[in-house]
């Protein structure tokens, strides 16, 4: 039992929770990238994100008494978030603190993508039957996080050079 739910249940609802923040993120990116602010999903985003490296430690493996890689990703997405949130909800983008926050909830939902196309290599089987071994290190997913990489490089890219979102007056 984890927080009252059977694993199963507790995974499936990290699962959601990821997906939510996935969802959302790619959204807001895209916002970004025309410098709409989208304050209702920008929360959703970064709340959804932050759960699910949070959860993320509380799954069983994960509570091993030795450091994964998985708990590095999460530790560092959790950095990253609390400085985004800083720079968004703290500095109100002012200055610098534009293109941080960019970079580091943009970098953020990256390491949540990358965990998606990891998990998807091991857990769906046409795909791990492209990379059998865990973790997956055969060609096919490395073609695979090698897009993912460069897509994000591009698009994070793009939006520090033109996110500039209109000021909010309160």
């Amino acid at each position: 039992m984890i927080l009252g739910m059977s694993l199963v249940t507790f995974v499936l609802v990290h699962v959601v929770i990821s997906l939510i923040g996935i969802v959302a993120g790619i959204i807001v990116m895209f916002g970004m990238l025309g410098s709409k602010r989208m304050p209702g999903l920008t929360a959703i985003f970064l709340l959804f994100t932050i759960l699910t490296s949070a959860t993320g430690f509380l799954i069983p493996p994960l509570l091993l008494e030795k450091t994964l890689p998985s708990h590095m990703v999460g530790l560092l997405s959790l950095v990253l978030l609390a400085i985004a949130c800083f720079a968004l909800y703290g500095m109100t983008l002012t200055g610098a603190w534009r293109w941080i926050y960019a970079l580091t909830a943009l970098v953020s939902l990256y390491l949540n993508v990358f965990v998606l196309v990891i998990q998807s290599f091991l857990k769906v089987p046409a795909l791990h039957a492209l990379a059998p071994s865990v973790p997956p290190a055969e060609p096919p997913f490395a073609v695979a996080q090698g897009i993912v990489l460069v897509f994000f490089v591009v698009v994070i890219t793009g939006v520090i050079r033109r996110y500039r979102p209109a000021p909010t007056y309160t």
